[in-house]
């Protein structure tokens, strides 16, 4: 199985938990500590914090890490111009941009475009960041697990000359 693939079958592995961030779960009669569900309304979204995001992004997170599952997940949305800053997640990231159009790059690599429907692993450690193009919004699903209760090391911002490479 390749990285990608990988990437793309434990997101949609952890999917069915996303239930472990909201506060009032909903259960069925006669499935006692069974499957969650978990209504839109209940999640909720929260501006990004300033000091790991340059312009507006917005995180929802959905998937809380249990004591069975140390897996992390939110749905981010960038208005454009927006990114976060150089970062690395201990275990690994996967994204899966699920609108818009959007910007990926690896420390020392190129800037790479992607598009609702990518799926984006980039593996531990790897320093990266990830946001909208400079014209358009992007909203992403992201999944990281946790490393010693961590799951991302945040470093330095992504500077507007940077940022604006071709």
């Amino acid at each position: 199985m390749t990285a990608g693939r990988l990437g793309l079958a434990l997101l949609v592995a952890a999917i069915p938990a996303c239930g472990a961030a909201s506060p009032a779960p909903a259960r069925e009669p006669g499935e006692p500590g069974g499957l969650t569900v978990n209504a839109t309304e209940t999640l909720i979204a929260n501006q990004a914090f300033p000091g790991n995001f340059t312009g507006e992004a917005t995180v929802t997170p959905f998937l809380a890490p249990t004591p069975a599952l140390a897996v992390s997940g939110a749905s981010v949305s960038f208005e454009p111009g927006a990114r976060t800053v150089w970062h690395s997640h201990p275990a690994g990231q996967t994204l899966y941009v699920t609108a818009g159009t959007g910007w990926v790059q690896q420390w020392g690599g190129a800037k790479r475009e992607v598009k609702a429907g990518d799926v984006i692993w980039t593996p531990p450690g790897v320093k990266h960041w990830h946001g909208a193009t400079d014209a358009t919004a992007m909203t992403h699903i992201a999944i990281q697990g946790l490393v010693d209760g961590k799951n991302v090391a945040w470093a330095e911002p992504v500077s507007d000359a940077d940022y604006r490479q071709p």
